[in-house]
């Protein structure tokens, strides 16, 4: 196959309702895309006529379909977010019903193994796409416990952000949790709504001030309330448009 001829694999494992670009992206880098055997690179193109795909152990077609099904967890620490890993035997997956392991859900947004709380999976590319793209700023809302207190001061640099190994990293919002209005806490309120890798934790560990733990309980105005730790719940259209809202901040 010519370089130029193909669809890029980034779009094609979109078009295939597996999750947004930005996903693939990040399911090919980590290595979890295959085409006809080799392990793929960002940049593949493939020919969905001749060439077969798989992602974490699915055989993918240019038409495959499945109803499109939404749910949301509340991911324990220890688990990771990943459909297969080699080096990691329990994944979010694990949490959901047997006859929900069956569908091909892919997680719209990650957290670290060390992380807890809402995590959404869904076999929707589109909504995938919404959720995990920077230009449509989805906040995602965070309660960090951190080692020792961090001055209010402090909080100031996580607003203008800060390079951390050639990368700049950045909260939108972030404010101390305590009564009244404490100048130091071991509790931290942030939001952001891009994400890159273990961004939070990283930023703190600048700052010298290593996170304990880390909990999502919010993406847009849907909340993690009503849903027990090691809980799934499949969401409705209702529930699915509060995820695109800001709600409250």
């Amino acid at each position: 196959m010519a370089e130029q001829e193909g669809i890029r694999l980034q779009k094609f494992l979109a078009d295939a309702g597996l999750c947004s670009r930005r996903e693939a992206e990040d399911l090919i880098r980590d290595g979890e895309v295959r085409i006809n055997g080799r392990v793929a690179q960002l940049g593949d193109r493939v020919d969905p006529e001749t060439d077969r795909v798989t992602a974490s152990g699915f055989s993918l077609g240019a038409q495959t379909s499945q109803p499109k099904v939404t749910v949301a967890v509340n991911k324990p620490r220890g688990l990771i977010c990943s459909n297969r890993d080699p080096h990691h035997e329990r994944t979010v997956f694990d949490l959901l019903p047997p006859r929900l392991r069956r569908l091909r859900l892919f997680c719209a947004g990650r957290l670290d193994k060390e992380s807890e709380g809402l995590v959404i999976l869904t076999s929707d590319g589109a909504l995938a796409q919404r959720l995990t793209h920077p230009s449509a700023i989805v906040i995602k809302h965070y309660r960090v416990s951190l080692k020792t207190p961090i001055p209010r001061a402090k909080l100031e640099r996580l607003l203008k952000g800060i390079r951390v190994e050639g990368e700049l990293l950045k909260v939108e919002r972030a404010r101390l949790i305590g009564v009244g209005h404490p100048e130091q806490s071991e509790e931290v309120d942030v939001q952001l709504h891009h994400g890159k890798k273990r961004e939070i934790r990283r930023l703190f560990l600048f700052l010298g001030f290593p996170v304990r733990r880390l909990k999502r309980y919010r993406i847009g105005a849907f909340t993690l309330r009503g849903i027990p730790l090691r809980g799934a719940k499949i969401l409705s259209t209702k529930e699915i448009d509060l995820l695109l809202q800001a709600g409250e901040t």
